[in-house]
């Protein structure tokens, strides 16, 4: 168990699966594969997840009102609706996550559990089979794309405020999994054979590489 673990206490699902991954670890470690954390502090995900609302907010704000004027205007109602849609889209967010990666994974659907961490009201989606970098990239940042860019490209053309605030939560919602994206691609290796593995009781991932 590592020391992020340790801070929290983990389901028994949770243990379970971390049973399994710290066994196929060990297993690839005498295989000859070293491996590498790539996880992220979630109290840093929730702040950059802040500072991405307000990125994504000023941008494509200013998009809608260069393209549909300033007409803004919300009712209690809207604001529930608001918040109901944010709150399904967020599980949305997961099982895309979920999709995207079973998929790729040897026994697709059975290789993929969610979660719920609650210390910091995040649920997550974790995929326990080793996938190549284009495949886990692929899944990591297609909620980003469906769940929120999508929605508020949508809301451009169709001059949907609400629409659009949708989307600018939902594109500040995928800041870990941007994170997690960027920690990937900051990583430089030389081995000839990589795998990236999904931890499964932390945001990101694990990568194993043999020469």
């Amino acid at each position: 168990m590592t020391g992020k673990d340790k801070e929290r206490k983990l389901t028994e699902d949770e243990i379970r699966r971390l049973g399994i991954f710290e066994d196929l670890a060990a297993g690839m470690e005498q295989d000859g594969y070293k491996m590498t954390p790539l996880t992220i502090d979630m109290k840093k995900a929730s702040i950059f997840s802040f500072v991405l609302f307000i990125i994504a907010a000023v941008i494509f704000g200013a998009l809608f009102i260069a393209v549909n004027g300033f007409d803004f205007d919300m009712t209690t109602t809207d604001i529930i609706v608001f918040t109901v849609a944010v709150l399904i889209l967020t599980v949305v967010h997961e099982l895309v996550h979920g999709a995207t990666w079973a998929v790729f994974a040897e026994d697709h659907f059975r290789d993929i559990s969610f979660g719920f961490m609650k210390e910091y009201l995040a649920p997550y989606c974790s995929c326990k089979t080793p996938l190549s970098k284009g495949q886990y990239i692929t899944g990591a940042l297609m909620p980003l794309i469906v769940t929120g860019i999508v929605p508020a490209v949508i809301a451009l053309i169709t001059g949907s405020w609400m629409l659009l605030l949708i989307g600018v939560a939902l594109i500040s919602g995928a800041a870990g999994d941007i994170l997690i994206v960027r920690n990937i691609l900051r990583y430089r290796t030389s081995s000839a054979d990589v795998r990236y593995i999904d931890h499964p009781t932390e945001g990101g991932g694990v990568i194993f590489e043999k020469d």
